[in-house]
């Protein structure tokens, strides 16, 4: 008889998680409950398979309030009442409206008004009441176990539209604290200054269903009709398991006959006209796509890559969708499944234990407006982004405690840092803690995932209320693992920063050199001699997924120069190869392919391509297929939960118990099974499918073959879209390496973005300090017919402020006029009084008045120090230039190979540091520093040198150390370490 429970969904409110709140109900004798999240259906999924599973009559619907004001719950009659409800949540989600009171009409929805409500206590909201006789069919007033006793002198006295309103919001009465603490953080403010109306009673815990009729047991009628009102609810999510759009074109039929279509006019381009391999793959798979019914999941997926293409965005599809050769001849996916024999069962199969997706990478600059696509194309009534839930976590937690309960800040900074010692000395600070030991996990805030889209059959709303997100696009109030739950197949539109730079190079291409490329010819890249000597040697700055110093000394170590390599680099890179030793050990059997022994046969047997390695997530299901003896369901749960992708801890418990139970059954070692179990449990959290390694090795690839036949454009590229591995200088002097001629931004020639003409690189507006983006951008456009001839004919045309003017001039943007920095500051001063624009026209553009300055002392360093200041590196003298000291050390990277063993002094310029910590938990550094030259070299620092000899911040060092090698790559293990002083900055 609870018509209004409260999950912890009903965010900053609730306790109960949608399993205790069920056992609660069975625990107290009730076979019916119904979940009244405020304003939101977000658990709505979960609650009614697990009533269903526990053998319980699930109803479901909301509470409504408006702020803290409660105005009425609405229960679902039926799936049409839940859409109605949705619809009524996502309608005020996107206007931005507050609720209505009274309540609308709805067809298929119980409306319940609080008794408060009914005998004139106004919601806050509005300016009328609810009168039992103005009451709808559909719509009862609620009367709570402590109004019971008031009915008989209640100016609503006649019961015949009540019903027993008795809410859920906590388990037992101790968790009142935690609720308040909940609606302290909720509504920002202390506990002490919470006010009735803002928080439940303490009373509002699942009172047994016995205890209830008791209560009401002069009110038979009430205690009937809430009876009567909960037997007039059900609830179904439907059954039928394919909840995506199921018909693409006219029919299912026409689907079939049209994917077949562009299949095979797709084969022709990736292979050309009679390739019976691939044609028996095609037919493979679009027989099984048939069956499963997912021949409009490719279909839409196409149409939507059609539709960037058109546009002339540039687009990389992976995840396990890249196993799928129609995926490849539709260019969805650019990776040759054939090629690489991957099995097209990994992405789709009748016994995979979840759905497919596609995973779409576009540029960060072009996502939004694929998305806007998709919306327009396939109605918001279908359409929406799939959401995500933000639990309250660790640090973030204490302080939100810490400010509820009034502690000043430092106390909260110290208590987050270092909560063990705090918790001894401060009894608050234990309370908070313990508070935060049971909110910890719970649901915080509604977000949106990285980039799902579900795109339905039927109205989204038939499922989940809808949140209108600051991204301007309707979101779900679930998130994947309910979706999934429910039989969705997300399609991921994702962006990157590595697609920008490849699509923007070869537009600066097409500009510069007039060369159009066809960045789909993968194959070309793959072959190219170029692309394969710079993979060798690590020359990959820039390129997308190969460019840190760690995965170019993977590459170097592997003398990778071909694709299987680099797909296989791509996952053996990630940390938990390297974590369980394995990622040396497959360098070392990858270099000696006859000198090691396979731990068990089972690993020669299943893993003789990566030489019994487990590098893929498709080992980790090999191996606990064959050698466990997991159902490949069982495997693909276990690989999924290792990744962080499933929710059931009792499921993967019973699964992990299966594994050492049947790996005993089989008579293995315990230390056989005990090292296989630690590889996979250190590397399957962090494992790519082959497919997604090959996805990524594509377009790393695409990436090289450009810097290595454009490499100007390309670094330009790679500046311009401020998202890779290494700060912007990195770039710029990358750009230098390869002979281009910087030069600092010029009014004359700088566009906003950097830019290339030839071998001169401008760097853009965009990079200087403070620089107002209107000015910056504006440049461009006014001098488009006529370049700026001096200064005053800048300040005429331009009108800038003086402290932008001051900006420009240190930057050397007035090059052009040959006069030195200081003199234009001077000029700069008597043309523009300080603080004064003059914005207004004239006819006539004034003469200056010419004045006659003293001969002005000028230095380069000065010139470097004002880039510095306002570009972030110096641009006039390289680092080493500004040093004090004229030593560039006894040897350069080049050298070091032929240093092996000894101990050497270097100079370098720090690029970047790695910290991590040893076994013993103590820090160790991983150094990346250019030389003189302009070549990179790498340090190692082990803790016993570290704690003495620390990094200091960016800036040029002294190292003294030892000149180690492995596989070929060399590296300076530091035994001592100081940064240098630069000349001083005459400007001071």
């Amino acid at each position: 008889m609870h018509i209004n429970c409260h999950t912890y969904y009903s965010l900053r409110y609730g306790t109960l998680s949608v399993e205790e709140l069920v056992d609660e109900a069975l625990h107290k004798g009730e076979g019916v409950a119904a979940l009244t999240d405020i304003n939101n259906t977000s658990a709505v999924p979960d609650f009614v398979s697990e009533c269903t599973i526990r053998g319980i009559k699930p109803v479901v619907g909301a509470e409504f309030r408006n702020g803290n004001s409660l105005l009425y719950i609405a229960l679902a009659r039926s799936r049409e009442g839940l859409r109605e409800i949705n619809q009524f949540i996502t309608d005020r989600n996107i206007s931005g409206r507050p609720y209505p009171f009274p309540a609308p009409e709805f067809s298929n929805v119980f409306i319940i008004y609080p008794l408060a409500v009914a005998r004139g206590v106004k919601p806050e909201t509005s300016g009328c009441a609810v009168h039992k006789k103005l009451l709808r069919e559909n719509e009862r007033i609620g009367v709570t176990p402590a109004e019971a006793g008031k009915l008989l002198s209640s100016p609503v006295a006649d019961v015949k539209q009540m019903v027993i309103m008795a809410p859920v919001t906590f388990k037992e009465r101790p968790d009142y604290n935690i609720h308040l603490s909940l609606r302290a953080v909720g509504n920002n403010t202390l506990l002490s200054h919470l006010k009735p109306g803002d928080h439940a009673t303490e009373n509002e815990v699942f009172i047994p269903a016995a205890e209830l009729r008791g209560i009401f047991s002069r009110y038979p009628r009430v205690i009937a009709s809430t009876i009567a009102l909960l037997g007039e609810c059900s609830i179904s999510m439907g059954e039928n398991r394919h909840r995506n759009k199921r018909v693409f074109s006219l029919s299912g039929r026409h689907d079939k006959e049209l994917l077949r279509r562009l299949a095979f006019e797709g084969m022709e381009y990736r292979y050309g006209k009679n390739n019976t391999t691939a044609t028996e793959r095609i037919e493979h798979e679009l027989d099984i796509i048939d069956k499963l019914g997912f021949a409009s999941y490719f279909l839409i997926t196409h149409d939507i890559i059609t539709y960037s293409m058109s546009r002339g965005f540039y687009h990389v599809g992976r995840g396990s969708g890249a196993n799928s050769i129609v995926a490849y001849c539709l260019r969805i996916t650019n990776v040759d499944p054939i090629k690489l024999n991957l099995y097209f069962e990994r992405f789709l199969n009748p016994k995979r234990s979840t759905p497919p997706d596609f995973d779409i990478d576009y540029s960060w600059k072009e996502r939004d407006e694929v998305t806007r696509y998709i919306f327009s194309r396939y109605g918001r009534d279908h359409t929406a982004l799939l959401g995500t839930i933000n639990t309250f976590k660790d640090r973030s937690l204490v302080r939100e405690l810490g400010k509820v309960h009034g502690l000043p800040a430092g106390e909260i900074e110290m208590l987050a840092s270092d909560p063990a010692a705090e918790a001894v000395l401060n009894p608050v600070a234990r309370a908070i803690l313990e508070t935060g030991s049971r909110i910890a996990g719970f649901p915080n805030l509604r977000s949106i995932h990285a980039g799902g889209i579900l795109i339905t059959e039927e109205p989204i709303t038939y499922f989940t209320a809808l949140d209108m997100p600051p991204k301007g696009f309707p979101t779900t109030q679930w998130d994947m693992y309910v979706a999934e739950e429910l039989g969705f197949e997300k399609l991921d539109i994702l962006s990157q920063r590595g697609i920008g730079h490849i699509g923007e190079c070869c537009d600066i291409v097409r500009e510069n050199r007039g060369i159009d490329t066809d960045i789909h010819a993968i194959q070309k890249f793959v072959d190219d001699s170029r692309v394969k000597e710079y993979l060798a040697r690590g020359e990959t700055k820039g390129c997308f997924y190969i460019e840190s110093p760690a995965m170019r000394g993977l590459l170097r170590k592997l003398s990778c120069s071909d694709y299987p390599t680099l797909v296989a680099a791509s996952s053996v890179i990630r940390p938990g190869v390297a974590r369980s030793g394995m990622m040396k050990q497959y360098i070392q059997r990858f270099h000696n392919r006859n000198g090691f022994e396979y731990i068990h046969p089972v690993m020669k047997e299943q893993l003789s391509e990566t030489f019994g390695v487990m590098v893929y997530q498709e080992d980790v299901l090999k191996i606990c297929h064959h050698f466990a003896g997991l159902d490949l369901s069982d495997a693909d749960t276990l690989r999924r939960a290792m990744s962080g992708k499933h929710r059931s801890r009792e499921e993967i418990r019973k699964i992990t118990s299966r594994f050492f139970d049947n790996c005993r059954k089989k008579g293995y070692p315990e230390e056989i099974t005990a090292e296989v179990w630690r590889q996979i449990e250190s590397f399957a959290g962090y494992s790519f499918s082959k497919a997604h390694s090959a996805s990524y090795a594509v377009e790393s690839f695409q990436s090289l073959y450009l810097k290595a036949h454009y490499p100007l454009e390309f670094m330009v590229a790679v500046i311009n879209n401020f998202g890779g591995f290494y700060r912007t200088w990195v770039y710029v002097h990358e750009a230098w390496r390869y002979g281009a001629i910087i030069h600092p931004p010029c009014v004359n020639n700088s566009r906003y973005l950097t830019s290339v003409k030839g071998n001169d690189i401008y760097l853009g507006m965009v990079h200087i300090l403070s620089l107002e983006r209107s000015l910056a951008s504006s440049l461009e456009r006014i001098r488009e017919s006529d370049p700026f001839m001096s200064l005053p004919d800048f300040v005429a045309r331009v009108r800038p402020g003086l402290e932008q003017l001051l900006l420009l001039i240190r930057t050397g943007a007035f090059r052009f006029t040959g006069k030195k920095k200081a003199e234009l500051l001077w000029e700069a001063h008597l043309l523009l009084s300080r603080g004064k624009t003059e914005k207004t026209a004239t006819l006539f553009e004034p003469h200056p008045k010419k004045f006659t300055l003293p001969e002005l002392e000028s230095d380069v360093i000065e010139d470097a120090y004002d880039e510095i200041e306002l570009l972030g590196f110096p641009v006039s003298m390289s680092w080493f230039d500004m040093l004090k000291t004229g030593f560039r050390g006894e040897i350069m990277s080049a050298d070091m190979m032929a240093f092996t063993g000894k101990t050497v002094r270097m100079i370098g310029h720090l690029v970047t540091v790695k910290y991590i910590k040893t076994v013993k938990r103590e820090l160790m550094n991983f150094g990346c520093f250019i030389d003189e030259r302009g070549e990179f070299f790498d340090s190692v620092h082990f803790p016993s040198s570290l704690g003495s000899y620390p990094f200091r911040g960016s800036g040029t060092y002294l190292i003294l150390g030892k000149i180690v090698e492995e596989f070929g790559f060399p590296s300076i293990e530091v035994q001592k370490m100081a940064r240098l002083p630069y000349r001083a900055d005459p400007r001071y």
